[in-house]
Order: structure tokens, then sequence, then C-alpha cells
């Protein structure tokens, strides 16, 4: 694997729930080496009292990774701070966005915003835990708080107690009558914003997610600021993060993305090796080859195979197969 500066931040994967486990991260970083890979958000009562073994997994070859955490107990927040480090995570990155009625009952996500003051008691105990770089990831704001004064002051509230990072949804949030896939879309974006926190706190890293979407928008925005983080798009059309990594770090895209996949195919060895399935890994794929003569008989194959009972490696090759120019260049099955 490709030596990887652990605190370059130009480019990360953000961590989305029921998406960025082990097997996608195994993939994204196949196509990304640089990329900086995150876990999804996993809550300190989970981490604490459930499948600890499974929610910690951290692989050497998907450095450097950050372990999401959701929670509002400064003390629970640092054994789990503790936890992490013992596991080899590059970074803990705090929830301060989400927006989710689940969420917001268990008092941790963008509700949190509007207490500051607990916010930086959290961030200071998880400083405290471990020599782990903290990071939060929030909105501009939440409900009627949603002034660049607070957005300021909250920035502020948390660097003073040792996040140095902060990663910016640039839309706020509404913590009632929308719900999360809303509010993914219906607030406004404002990127001129998070350039305002970057002028104005030049010493903090500052790193912009949502509506990153197209390769010409991801550079634009990662010349401007510390990084860029890439959600639902890069899950989407994994072909894009492999675009932005050549983009933004100077390497080479493979010949095809069928050649880009040597990697993944052995992952899914390994895996299965293990006694893992076929679809555990697959279920990630589907969006693999959009734009392709051939991507919906992909899918399709996927869907129908990869499920069955002995599911194996010849599954995902036959898929591939069915993509008729895999060993074209890049530029010739382009997604956007």
């Amino acid at each position: 694997m490709t030596s990887r500066d652990e605190t370059d931040r130009r480019l990360a994967v953000a961590p989305m729930m029921a998406w960025t486990d082990v097997h996608c991260r195994a993939l994204h970083r196949s196509l990304a080496p640089h990329a900086r890979l995150y876990t999804e958000m996993v809550s300190t009562g989970a981490l604490l009292n459930g499948p600890r073994d499974r929610l910690l997994q951290c692989p050497a070859d998907q450095h450097p990774l950050a372990l999401q955490l959701g929670g509002s107990c400064p003390d629970a927040l640092a054994a789990c701070c503790d936890l992490a480090a013992r596991a080899g995570f590059d970074e803990i990155n705090l929830n301060l966005g989400c927006p989710s009625d689940r969420v917001q009952e268990a008092r941790f996500g963008a509700c949190l915003m509007t207490e500051p003051a607990r916010v930086a008691e959290c961030v200071r105990a998880m400083t405290r835990a471990s020599d782990v770089p903290v990071t939060v990831k929030c909105r501009l704001g939440v409900d009627d708080h949603d002034s660049y004064a607070f957005l300021e002051q909250f920035v502020d509230a948390v660097a003073e107690v040792g996040a140095r990072t902060v990663i910016v949804h640039a839309r706020k949030a509404w913590l009632t009558g929308l719900t999360p896939a809303q509010n993914r879309s219906i607030p406004p974006l404002d990127y001129e914003r998070v350039y305002r926190l970057k002028a104005a706190r030049p010493s903090l890293s500052i790193v912009l997610n949502g509506g990153l979407a197209d390769l010409p928008t991801i550079v634009a925005h990662a010349e401007r600021l510390d990084g860029v983080m890439i959600g639902r798009a890069a899950y989407h059309d994994p072909w894009l993060l492999a675009r932005a990594d050549a983009a933004l770090f100077g390497t080479r895209l493979p010949l095809s993305r069928g050649a880009a996949l040597a990697p993944i195919l052995r992952y899914v060895d390994a895996h299965l090796a293990n006694g893992g399935r076929l679809h555990d890994v697959t279920r990630h794929f589907h969006g693999y080859f959009n734009g392709c003569p051939g991507a919906r008989r992909f899918r399709r194959h996927l869907a129908t195979h990869a499920l069955r009972p002995g599911a194996g490696r010849s599954v995902l090759e036959d898929a591939i197969s069915l993509v008729s120019e895999v060993a074209e260049p890049e530029a010739r099955c382009s997604s956007g």
C-alpha cells in the first residue's frame, strides 16, 4: 500500500450509516490510496456494551482511518477514545451533525450544537483520554441558531479544548419537520460561510462536506480549504472517488475500472476464506460501473446471484464480464 501522510486531509470519505463498513472501506481504499476513511457512526453505548471487536475493526491496509463516535457523556466518550487508540485508529471524530429523531433522543448529533459548553466538555475529555487526534463534524447551525457568529463561536469552543480539525457540512440542520434525507438536501448549501470560517481561523484545519457530487466541484473546493469530504456521491459512484484521488494527489488512474478491482478480488478471497458471504462485500459495488455499457447487467447479476448460499468470487468475475468496456480508458466510461 502506498505510504500516506497521516495529517493530509485533502480528500476523505464521509461516515455513512449502513454503508461505510469494513468491506465498503476496502473498496474505497483500493480506489483512493490517499483518502482518509471513516467508519460508520458508532454510539458510545454500542461500543462500550456491544460487539466491540466488530465495531473496532481497523485493518492495517485501511489507514488513515478514523472512528466516528456519537455521544454526549464525557466519561463514556473518553473510554471509547481509549479503546479506539488501542485498536489503532488515526483519528476520533465526534458526530455533531446527525439530525435524526433517534439520535436526538439519545442527546447527541446535531442537537448538541445548541450546547457548546457541553460539547467542549466532551472534546476536552476525549483529547485527554489518548494521543489520537480528536476532530468534530458539524453543521453550519441548527434551527434558528444559524448565524455566522454562532458557527464561529461554536468552532472556537471546540478548538480551545483540542479539536484542531473541523469538518463542516455546509448546511444547517432542522431538528424537527425534516427527515434526515431531507436535511441533506432542503437546507441550502452555503460554501461561502465555510470559506469565511477558514479565513478567520487559518490555524484550524477546515474540511468541507455537502453537495460534492462532481470532480470540478471537488477540486475547486479542495483548492480553497484544507480538504473535502465526499459522501453519497462516492458511494453511489465509487469511480468518482478514484478520479478525485488522482486529481488531488497527481496519481495515475488505472486504465479501466476492471483493472482497478484486482485488490478487491483478493479481499473477496480472504473474506470468503474466513467464512464471510460474498454479498457482504458486493452490496457496496452496485454503482461501480455507472456510465459504462453493461452497468445494469452487472448490478442485476450481483443482485440475483451474490446472495445465494455458497456464492463465490466467480459471481463477481462473471458480473464484471458483462460490462463491455472494462478494459477501455476511464475517459471512455466516465460517469460525469
